[in-house]
């Protein structure tokens, strides 16, 4: 497994909060399923955080699923890219899967106030969208994290042009 480090401006040069999330870069036909929010026009790869005691693989298939209604069998961790921003070391762990079937979404409150659905993108369309994370850089620096960390996982994982 590949490990990436990205540091933000704002790193305080230590961190005392960890949080790590497990997220699945599915492919089929040429599109990728992604996590689009329509109140905020952001795009994410599916994906969150660990509850309880489960492993990596069942945080991820959850995830998914709750998200996007996709059920998926997934690839040993391929990918991990730490994040460091303020006092935080945010961990992603990258999976590739395949969908094995269909399930009722179950979104979280903040997930509904964002208006957020499941999309299938051509591959192409969606790197081009996450290689625009510098046009962020004044405005929201939150989007311009998550668009480079998602640009950077899929050129690890599929290359990019």
């Amino acid at each position: 497994m590949k490990i990436i480090n990205i540091t933000g401006d704002n790193y305080s040069g230590q961190w005392d909060k960890t949080r790590l999330a497990c997220r699945a870069v599915i492919i089929k036909e040429g599109k990728m399923l992604l996590s689009y929010e329509t109140v905020t026009d952001q795009w994410m790869i599916p994906g969150g955080g660990i509850e309880g005691l489960e492993s990596e693989k069942e945080c991820c298939i959850r995830e998914v699923a709750e998200e996007t209604g996709i059920v998926t069998d997934l690839s040993e961790c391929l990918l991990e890219i730490n994040e460091y921003y303020e006092d935080w070391k945010w961990v992603n762990r990258y999976f590739t899967g395949r969908v094995t079937g269909e399930t009722e979404r179950h979104l979280t409150e903040r997930e509904k106030a964002v208006g957020m659905e499941s999309r299938w993108i051509p591959l192409e369309e969606i790197k081009e969208i996450f290689s625009k994370y510098r046009d962020y850089a004044d405005t929201d620096e939150m989007k311009r994290g998550m668009y480079l960390r998602e640009y950077t996982a899929l050129c690890e994982l599929d290359g990019c042009r």
